[in-house]
């Protein structure tokens, strides 16, 4: 279903395009097979093999006008990756909160058991469980099912939040810290306090045509205990590239697109990579998911010209520390990641960069850097600011 090469999403973009204005506003909730009425451009977008800012060019220049739902999901992604960045210790405390999950799974032989049939599609919900197990066979839902099946989650089986998020986070090919995080606290009213998301049978069936009517499922959905949101970061500037330094391109699954820093002018002395896909979750990450990634990897050296590049993981530090020593730069460049375990694991490359007197520089996109300050409420108020 999905090619994991920048070619292949540009050639998604291409063919979708056509349908990006009346007809994706009209259908776009439609859950139905093969998924006709989205573009499905998360799996690239996700990896930034193709850019955000890419497919606005592309379809502002199709749609002038028209296309402004679609762009709104488009303007959700890089939202949340913003509001994320003004605040990772969301993130900090999602990670704590699945852990705290997890350890209540090994003492609670219950919960375990109903954690367990929700993952394995075994609950006897209609829809629900057609969801879970498409989720693993194909690495993909329509956006609408995500919200459906994260409401039916939390509010009719009450399961932890944090399981289900990172249950979406091992098998999603888009899965992404920013947007899979922040849009599991939407559902259960964690990100705007009071607002919760309500699954129910009408609104199900409507949407996939009659295919799907659960019973059973609650009617009210009553917001989850939070904590107050943190207060928001400045948004980080990303760092200054020097083109005359002998440099160490660093490619990570965050920005598969790294030749951002090509058109800056830089022409690296070497290539290598940073990868972290395991570290998504402290459970094991679903295999259509390491693969994707691999490949989209495997596809962004084969068009920087190095196939061969040494991969890295973030227990390797020190290896790739002594790797850009052999090569003799003085500098390691890399397209700025997102808060998340790439992120984490560049903040400790840079701490070791230190003592090696190697300058490190974290390239931000200008889409992201004129963008991501104005995260620091809702989506409404943040697009108007991004769009005018």
């Amino acid at each position: 279903m999905f090619t994991p090469t920048r070619a292949a999403g540009l050639d998604r973009l291409t063919a979708f395009l056509p349908r990006a204005g009346r007809a994706y506003a009209d259908l776009r909730n439609l859950d139905l097979p093969g998924h006709p009425h989205v573009s499905a451009l998360s799996p690239w977008l996700r990896h930034r093999l193709v850019t955000e800012a890419e497919v606005i060019d592309a379809t502002l220049r199709a749609h002038p006008r028209g296309a402004e739902k679609f762009l709104a999901e488009v303007w959700w992604r890089t939202y949340w990756k913003g509001w994320l960045e003004l605040r990772p210790s969301v993130w900090t405390a999602y990670r704590q909160g699945l852990q705290a999950a997890l350890n209540r799974l090994a003492v609670e032989p219950g919960l375990a058991a109903r954690a367990e049939a929700a993952m394995l599609g075994e609950t006897g919900i209609d829809g629900f469980d057609h969801w879970a197990q498409e989720l693993i066979a194909t690495g993909y839902l329509h956006n609408h099912a995500r919200m459906w099946f994260a409401s039916i989650w939390i509010f009719t089986l009450r399961l932890p939040w944090e399981l289900g998020a990172d249950f979406f986070l091992r098998h999603l090919i888009d899965g992404d810290p920013a947007s899979n995080t922040l849009s599991w606290r939407w559902v259960g009213g964690l990100h705007t306090p009071g607002k919760t998301y309500l699954a129910t049978a009408e609104n199900i069936a409507a949407n996939t045509r009659g295919r799907f009517r659960p019973e059973g499922l609650v009617p009210n959905a009553p917001p989850l205990p939070m904590q107050p949101l943190p207060a928001p970061h400045p948004a980080p500037e990303g760092d200054r590239l020097d083109l005359t330094a002998p440099t160490l391109l660093l490619v990570t699954e965050e920005d598969l697109c790294p030749e951002i820093l090509l058109d800056q002018g830089l022409r690296p002395r070497a290539v290598a990579v940073l990868t972290d896909v395991a570290g998504r979750s402290p459970l094991a990450v679903a295999g259509p998911v390491r693969q994707f990634t691999e490949r989209a990897i495997s596809d962004a050296l084969t068009r920087l010209g190095a196939p061969e590049a040494p991969r890295f993981g973030p227990n390797d530090l020190s290896a790739l520390l002594d790797h850009a020593g052999r090569e003799g730069v003085t500098q390691i460049a890399t397209p700025y990641a997102a808060t998340g375990p790439i992120a984490s694991a560049l903040d400790r490359l840079a701490r070791l960069t230190i003592p090696q007197g190697l300058r490190f520089a974290r390239v931000l996109r200008d889409h992201d850097r004129l963008a991501w300050p104005h995260a620091t409420h809702g989506f409404f108020r943040f697009r108007e600011a991004v769009t005018g």
